[in-house]
């Protein structure tokens, strides 16, 4: 019970106001996963951005399935190695890749241009499910969640350089 694992990646790219660049971005999160991808949209409104409710501003995808070789896939991008600043206290990391060119697999495409995108790994154990669960959901006890040091042991064990 005290295994970590990879429970979701979640990628992510932000487009603002532009749907040209929306587009372009749902095509690269499309390319680089199974599922397809949803709009994100905006539930506040800021005049000074020019942001109201209901408009398109980004487009993510959460994949649940073959993490592991996703996350090797998109570290190479980032050449196995993260700053120990990119974990939260609940183990969970995120990183940015530039350009989508990096990325193994993915080849230049003239219609995307240069596309960076956000990922954000969550990790936890098993049993994790009895907060997520519909009757009796219960808070997980502080012993058995994920810390920030055992998320970098565990991270290092998958071949990842974390830096101080």
């Amino acid at each position: 019970m005290k295994a970590i694992h990879i429970a979701k990646i979640t990628l992510n790219v932000g487009a603002g106001k532009d749907e040209e660049l929306l587009k372009k971005g749902l095509k690269l999160l499309e390319r680089l996963s199974p599922v397809p991808p949803v709009k994100t949209i905006t539930q506040k409104r800021i005049p000074g951005w020019g942001l109201r409710p209901g408009l398109a501003i980004g487009g993510k995808v959460t994949i649940r399935k073959d993490t592991e070789k996703l996350l090797r896939r998109l570290l190479a991008a980032k050449e196995f190695t993260l700053p120990e600043s990119n974990f939260d206290q609940c183990g969970n990391f995120s990183f940015g890749i530039p350009e989508y060119v990096d990325i193994e697999g993915l080849e230049y495409d003239p219609d995307l241009k240069i596309l960076g995108l956000e990922v954000a790994v969550t990790v936890e154990r098993p049993g994790y499910r009895i907060k997520r669960r519909k009757i009796r959901p219960q808070t997980v006890g502080k012993s058995h969640q994920v810390t920030k040091q055992e998320a970098i042991a565990f991270v290092r064990n998958l071949g990842i350089n974390i830096t101080v």
